[in-house]
């Protein structure tokens, strides 16, 4: 899971340069570009001149320089490597957003049409011709883009996958994993392994990451990219994101299939990624702290012990990194500020999860965005109480939080789990989970005197404020509707009131406090349960804004919705 409380990308050439030289992947059935072709109008965009300059400035570009001269000549050559790895990463993830997505960047380029470096710089902003800011709404073209990006064939409904599972039980293990797309053949629909569909890509990112771990003195940096070199070749993860969890030294880059946030069909398939980060020594220790407290969290959930889930590792490694590289699903669209991986739930049992915060990315949305945003949302004697350690504090707690509660459940007698039994509704419940009960266990360290309960206040307002931000992304985007039904839930419970001679929200914050505890109580409930149509209904009631939210985020177009992050290709 990742933490998307920043939002942008860098704009960079998806071109390969001529890197990928191996031999071409084996024909697989990819029917669905056809038909996208046949849909796609390339010859009028979508949006107007002044719409593109509008979506365009929505995103502010931010230099990124991070410091990097304590490493290494080694330690720089190594990175460049995976920096490599990282663009094809980025090939990978923009046929997975759609197959013809190269076909209609060189269509756009070709062209004579008007505002050509606009749209091309749009394009690439997005990874494809949908503004990910907008719900994906063409901007070039009309074609939609399917709910199940590229991972299924355009045209396949959910019935259609879930009448072939019952009809064929003995593919359901391949066609739900999350290292593999659907297409059809002549006998109707297959699973295709990654490893084989997106071979031409895959093949020359393990030689890298093998060159690279031949570079490294670091031993457990060179099973890291080893162990990960193999997967990409067999689909077999679980052996080099155990390695991942130990790694050691300045280096910390999580390189693979990781996100499902891409697939909102069924919330599958894995995208894949890059993050190329250096870890901060000092700031990482500073944090580190918190993870002994994982154990205590877990316990003192305001649930029932049944959902409670201590069957987890609670090692939790914690890294204060800056990013100097990214790749893939990491780049278009809203950034991440911090990301909790792995994602299995087996290393997740085993070792737990590794919390890396992004402090370059989250500094930089903090004072373009954030900041200045809370005196548009709050009251003039609120606005001003926002700090920017808890905006980072909140990240590390959401990140945290993504430990904590239900994983593995029982339903019906039989072992599953929340992802598998909430299907696309997880990532929205995951996410706004994550939130709230990471503000949760926030306001457990101020009780417990590891936090300053005198800055409670500070801290309240700067959460509230950051349910804007991520409302801005849109509703229909995991976070976005995460941070919606937060903001509803704790509307009904009185926590906030607009004041209408400010035209702003004033929080009660005693109510909010109270909220909060009430909102993970019941969300946790929800995902214990393993309860689909309980999730739905839950998220139909709240997971939605009223005229005085809609107001506010509105007004809010002086203000990026987001950074764009520009860094080096080679240190």
């Amino acid at each position: 899971m990742r933490t998307l409380l920043i939002a942008s990308l860098a704009v960079m050439s998806v071109a390969c340069g001529g890197e990928t030289t191996s031999t071409p992947a084996t024909p697989t059935p990819v029917d669905e570009t056809a038909a996208a072709a046949d849909e796609h109008n390339p010859a009028i965009p979508a949006a107007s001149a002044e719409a593109l300059g509008v979506m365009r400035d929505q995103f502010a570009i931010v230099e990124m320089a991070p410091d990097t001269s304590f490493l290494s000549a080694e330690e720089r050559a190594v990175i460049n490597k995976l920096n490599q790895v990282g663009l094809l990463m980025s090939e990978i993830y923009l046929r997975q957003r759609a197959e013809m997505n190269p076909v209609w960047r060189e269509e756009i380029a070709a062209s004579d049409i008007a505002n050509k470096d606009l749209l091309l710089d749009l394009f690439d902003l997005h990874f494809g011709p949908w503004d990910t800011l907008d719900h994906n709404k063409p901007f070039y073209g009309s074609t939609p883009m399917p709910e199940g990006a590229a991972f299924y064939p355009a045209d396949m409904t959910r019935e259609e996958f879930e009448n072939w599972i019952s009809a064929h039980p003995d593919d359901k293990d391949t066609f739900t994993s999350g290292y593999t797309v659907i297409r059809r053949n002549d006998d109707g629909l297959v699973a295709v392994a990654y490893s084989e569909h997106y071979r031409e890509w895959l093949e020359p990112a393990a030689a890298l990451l093998r060159e690279a771990s031949e570079m490294t003195s670091n031993a457990s940096l060179k099973k890291f990219l080893s162990l990960r070199a193999d997967a990409f070749l067999n689909d077999d993860y679980y052996a080099s994101e155990m390695a991942w969890m130990d790694l050691e030294g300045p280096i910390e880059a999580a390189i693979g299939p990781y996100e499902v946030y891409t697939d909102n069909l069924f919330g599958y398939k894995t995208a894949y990624e890059a993050f190329i980060t250096i870890k901060n020594p000092q700031e990482s220790a500073a944090l580190s702290k918190y993870k002994h407290f994982l154990r205590d969290m877990e316990a003192n959930l305001p649930v029932e012990e049944r959902y409670k889930n201590f069957k987890r590792g609670f090692e939790s490694p914690i890294a204060a990194a800056y990013q100097v590289h990214g790749g893939g699903d990491n780049v278009p669209g809203v950034q991440t500020i911090a990301f909790n991986l792995p994602n299995d739930e087996r290393v997740r049992e085993a070792k737990g999860a590794k919390k890396v915060i992004l402090n370059n990315v989250l500094g930089a949305k903090f004072d373009r965005i954030l900041n200045p945003m809370a005196e548009a949302v709050l009251v003039d004697e609120q606005a001003g109480l926002l700090v920017k350690k808890y905006m980072a504090g909140e990240t590390l707690f959401h990140e945290l939080a993504h430990s904590l509660g239900p994983g593995s459940i029982i339903k019906d007698g039989a072992e599953t789990s929340v992802s598998a039994e909430l299907k696309e509704l997880y990532t929205q419940t995951e996410e706004g989970k994550a939130d709230v009960m990471g503000a949760y266990n926030i306001l457990y360290m101020m009780q417990r005197g590891e936090m300053p309960a005198a800055e409670k206040d500070s801290f309240l307002a700067t959460y509230f404020v950051g349910l804007f931000r991520a409302m801005r992304f849109g509703i229909n985007e995991a976070h976005g509707r995460g941070a919606a039904f937060q903001y509803s839930y704790f509307k009904e419970a009185g926590a906030f009131a607009w004041d209408k001679d400010e035209e702003k929200f004033r929080i009660d914050f005693p109510v909010l406090e109270q909220a909060i505890a009430d909102l993970t109580r019941d969300i946790i409930i929800v995902q214990g349960d393993g309860d689909y149509d309980g999730a739905k209904a839950f998220l139909d009631t709240y997971a939605k804004l009223d005229a005085n939210a809609e107001r506010i985020i509105a007004s809010l177009t002086y203000l990026p919705v987001d950074i764009q992050p520009v860094y080096a290709d080679a240190l």
